[in-house]
């Protein structure tokens, strides 16, 4: 166990004794999926078969997309096939959708255009995802933070007065965050942006599949997106544009991608991208978001009944259908994350991408929430296997710890 956080140490020797005792790595693994009541969606969804059949019918083509061959071509119409499926989710024509390895890539490619249309200064906002935060220090343009409200939208009248200053602004804003769900209005933001003669990226990573979005009125001149949260496998995503921009590539090499993102494609993932496109634009069409905004708003009415002095973020303003970020005051994420885990509930503390970390969150420090409610926040986040019993039993598990601590703190 060493390289773990301290605090963890006791923690894995519990599951090492519970779990993982004389068991192989593939049977521990699934093992312990299937106890697990999955609640992190917003981390990653499960594989949708749909994907997973995708996947399995690319992994008999065995050729490289750019061979001319006819099983070279059988690997191009299973690119483009899945190309059609994700520009079709979102909007836009299938040539100006350009996979990546990820919605990370997809920002870093994104704010690397900033100085190829004229930019000359890079404004994000201050809930950002580090994808776009760390991108747009590397643009090499002068960075200023969009300020937010205490439920993480962005002051448009600070916007406005930014967008004012003299020289062409690249606007980074996420349309829905990761970790409290609040929509940004993305409309109202785009418009600003374009009357100022502005670009603008939004990250959609989070709203791709639970918001309907179409390129063509949608307002930015570009989005990222990426495959896994929505069911599709990871290591795989795209920037899409509105219309078709020139780009400049940050991976030159052999030309894929019309020129914009070298490198062989990831057939397999590209595959299990367009699956997961198609099934979650289905979905999307039948109201499945609906029945994820009653689930949510059921769990959190239940908590709220019993505790409070429980506090949802972001709960006032427009959020996700599937996101529920809350706390109470004096509770600790950590302890909650491993009370909740051995009980057999996977939720979050925030963004996966600091694993191993349980600290103070930017997206809440921004909003200006106080230590002793943001040092216990909990992220739950649901998805199209959730099902609405599951999440009951969650809030008698979360509603336990919370009654403990209420003793704990009663008694010191």
């Amino acid at each position: 166990m060493r390289g773990l956080h301290p605090n963890y140490q006791n923690y894995a020797r519990i599951l090492a004794r519970k779990t993982l005792k004389t068991i192989q790595f593939d049977e521990r693994l699934t093992g312990i999926m299937s106890r697990h009541v999955y609640l992190d969606y917003n981390a990653t969804a499960p594989l949708r078969g749909q994907a997973r059949a995708a996947m399995e019918r690319a992994m008999e083509v065995g050729a490289n997309a750019s061979s001319v061959h006819t099983p070279g071509r059988t690997a191009r119409g299973v690119i483009e096939t899945a190309r059609e499926a994700v520009g079709a989710l979102i909007g836009t024509r299938p040539a100006n959708v350009i996979f990546t390895s990820g919605g990370t890539e997809a920002n870093n490619l994104g704010l690397e255009q900033a100085q190829a249309l004229g930019c000359e200064r890079v404004l994000v906002g201050a809930t950002e995802h580090p994808a776009i935060g760390d991108a747009a220090v590397r643009a090499g343009l002068a960075v200023t933070v969009l300020p937010c409200d205490q439920n993480g939208v962005l002051d448009m009248a600070v916007v406005a007065q930014e967008l004012a200053k003299p020289g062409r602004a690249f606007v980074a804003v996420m349309h829905a965050n990761n970790e409290t769900g609040a929509i940004q209005p993305i409309d109202a933001l785009a418009k600003a942006v374009r009357d100022a003669e502005g670009i603008l990226l939004s990250d959609c990573v989070q709203s791709l599949g639970k918001l309907p979005i179409d390129l063509q009125t949608f307002g930015p001149h570009m989005i990222t997106i990426s495959a896994h949260k929505i069911g599709g496998p990871q290591g795989i995503g795209a920037l899409a544009l509105a219309q078709d921009i020139p780009v400049a590539p940050i991976n030159k090499g052999g030309g894929q991608e019309r020129g914009r993102r070298g490198g062989t494609e990831n057939l397999i993932g590209i595959a299990g991208f367009g699956g997961a496109a198609q099934a979650a634009r289905v979905q999307l069409h039948e109201g499945h978001s609906a029945d994820l905004s009653t689930i949510r708003d059921a769990f959190e009415m239940r908590l709220q009944q019993a505790a409070p002095d429980l506090v949802v973020f972001s709960k006032n303003v427009e959020r996700l259908p599937n996101t529920s970020c809350f706390s109470a005051p004096s509770l600790d994420a950590e302890k909650l994350l491993m009370t909740l885990d051995l009980a057999g509930f996977a939720v979050s503390a925030g963004s996966a991408c600091s694993s191993g970390k349980v600290s103070r969150s930017h997206v809440l420090r921004a909003m200006g929430i106080e230590d002793n409610l943001a040092l216990g926040a909990i992220r739950v986040s649901t998805g199209w296997q959730t099902d609405a019993d599951d999440v009951t039993k969650l809030a008698d598990c979360w509603l336990a710890a919370y009654r403990r601590a209420q003793a704990t703190n009663a008694a010191a």
